[in-house]
């Protein structure tokens, strides 16, 4: 009898998440999928829904959003580099992401942030500027 390997025929949209390492716990994946965060190729679902082989997902991921594609099915989380495996970000994608990094860099130096803060003397002067 030769023994068999059992690879999941559909996994859960939130274990999938989880365990690609886009989210710390499946509650805090959930979470995301029911506030509308997550958009399974192109269209909110449930967190219950079966992910696809080259399904596009798209999570946000600080300040911006990634798009990936799944190339592998896991229901358990591993190592971060072979969580990696496990999807592709798409070209359009790590674009924006580039060009909205570089616009936070540069919108850092317009606002610049004083040394220190305004002592109690500056702190009256600011207030009857306000005021006036």
């Amino acid at each position: 009898m030769s023994k068999s390997v059992d690879f999941p025929l559909g996994v859960r949209l939130d274990k999938w998440l989880w365990a690609a390492r886009f989210y710390k716990t499946r509650s805090l994946a959930r979470e995301a999928i029911q506030g509308g965060k997550v958009h399974y190729n192109g269209q909110k679902s449930k967190p219950s829904k079966l992910v696809e082989l080259q399904a596009c997902i798209k999570v946000p991921q600080g300040y911006d959003f990634k798009e990936v594609k799944v190339l592998q099915l896991v229901d358990r989380r591993q190592g971060a580099a072979v969580a990696q495996l496990m999807y592709e970000e798409t070209q359009g994608s790590q674009d924006l992401r580039m060009r909205n990094a570089e616009a936070r860099k540069l919108s850092a130096f317009h606002s610049p942030k004083p040394d220190n803060k305004p002592d109690k003397k500056q702190r009256r002067q600011i207030i009857q500027l306000k005021h006036q």
